[in-house]
């Protein structure tokens, strides 16, 4: 029975290995729902919402009170009271404007875990065709090796018949070497992308996430589709109209706008500080039979008020001048940040339209005429009207062009990631045909 049970045991713990190391279908949106739900560093972030919450209810907050007790003791006690009672400091003017500035840092926080999570679905994105991109790449390179191995075998045939001379075989075996040291390099490169596509995931469980790009998806045409891209024949809106648009809804903005408002806040709070608090006190008072004047027993009560932290002897210049230098601060922070952004947008606008225009180019003009030269070049070697060397010439042209394709295709795609963390939209619209 004991030896029944472990045999159950390792068939199924075998069985969930399997299924746990079993590459799985992906898609780009399920990356980022899934980054979205288990990011360590983003629910961590998350909770700084709480404790800005918290902190509004904090600054919200009364003054504890005191209990006082004044005992006379001996003849001190004679025809003076003992009293017991409660004290409390009222501020004035501090605590409404201590919650706005705990209300505005809550506005602030949010806007800077909406940026975080924004950021984090641009990074998903980013990741996630940087392996898509070294994955294709190993892709073009092993057929490419395909391609050189059907080249050698050819090279055999003719030397066996005696077409070709014996350093086409040599000739041919060297560069199907050469090609086999690329594709061991772009399977560490496919191995190093899936290392940073987990990283940025970040789930909680520390477990690697393993995904089936599907096949070549940069030959897929509804490639776009998927990466959440427009095709690259879509018409760009004019920089003006984006930039219009783009400066009133950047995260960035918006974030050192409202830094300016917690810093007004700030000014506020540490001016209302000269302001003096009141002290109430009260409380009930009595005199003993042996401590009354006319040796009866005596009550009442008691009550009081002063005025606390006058400020005389400190008035608070040096907190109240850097409140002010800190709003000065805050402004230029906004006007850099805005400055910043509309050229950091231009940049990324010229670096997309570029990219959408080389990827154009090798869409309508570069891949056709390769496929055909190297058909060509093939047969031709087959039939003995050319030599090995001008198809192994063609061959690599053939193979700087498909890999140059895969990385514009890749520059593409970065680029319009890029260019939405400018926008800050990650569903910015082209005019016809944007995901």
């Amino acid at each position: 029975m004991k030896k029944i049970f472990i045999t159950f045991l390792i068939l199924s713990l075998g069985q969930i290995t399997f299924a746990a190391n079993t590459p799985q279908k992906i898609t780009l949106q399920n990356a980022i729902e899934l980054a979205i739900k288990n990011n360590i560093d983003y629910t961590a972030n998350k909770l700084n919402i709480e404790i800005a919450k918290n902190n509004v209810k904090s600054a919200n907050r009364l003054q504890n009170p005191d209990i006082n007790v004044f005992y006379n003791f001996g003849k001190a006690g004679s025809g003076n009271p003992q009293q017991i009672g409660l004290s409390e400091t009222i501020e004035i003017a501090k605590r409404g404007a201590r919650k706005k500035l705990a209300k505005s840092n809550l506005e602030l926080t949010k806007e800077n875990v909406n940026y975080f999570e924004f950021d984090l679905k641009m990074d998903v994105r980013e990741a996630y065709v940087n392996l898509v991109a070294a994955k294709s790449i190993l892709n073009s390179l092993e057929q490419q090796q395909k391609l050189l191995e059907e080249l050698v075998a050819i090279a055999k045939k003719r030397v066996s018949a005696g077409a070709a001379p014996e350093m086409d075989v040599i000739q041919a075996e060297i560069a199907l070497n050469q090609m086999i040291t690329q594709v061991n390099t772009a399977k560490v490169n496919v191995k190093s992308a899936a290392f940073d596509f987990n990283k940025v995931i970040n789930p909680k469980d520390q477990t690697n996430i393993d995904f089936d790009s599907a096949d070549d998806l940069f030959n897929d045409k509804e490639n776009f589709t998927g990466l959440l891209t427009p095709k690259p024949k879509s018409e760009l809106p004019a920089f003006e109209s984006i930039s219009e648009n783009t400066l009133k809804n950047r995260f960035d903005i918006k974030i050192a706008k409202q830094q300016i408002d917690v810093a007004k806040k700030n000014l506020t709070v540490v001016s209302r500080q000269r302001i003096p608090d009141l002290a109430v006190l009260g409380g009930y008072g009595y005199q003993s039979k042996s401590m009354s004047d006319d040796g009866t027993f005596q009550n009442g009560a008691y009550a009081g008020a002063s005025l606390v932290n006058i400020p005389l002897f400190y008035s608070y210049r040096p907190e109240i001048k850097n409140a002010k230098l800190e709003v000065e601060k805050a402004q230029l922070n906004y006007n850099s940040t805005q400055n910043k952004a509309l050229k950091d947008l231009n940049n990324a606008y010229e670096k997309f339209v570029t990219a959408k225009l080389n990827l154009n180019y090798y869409n309508d003009k570069l891949l056709k005429s390769s496929e055909e030269m190297i058909r060509i070049s093939k047969r031709s070697y087959e039939v003995g009207k050319s030599n090995l060397t001008t198809l192994i010439v063609m061959e690599q042209s053939y193979k700087s062009i498909i890999v140059g394709y895969t990385y514009a295709l890749a520059e593409y795609y970065n680029c319009w990631i890029d260019f939405l963390r400018e926008v800050n939209s990650e569903e910015f619209n082209l005019n016809d045909e944007a995901v």
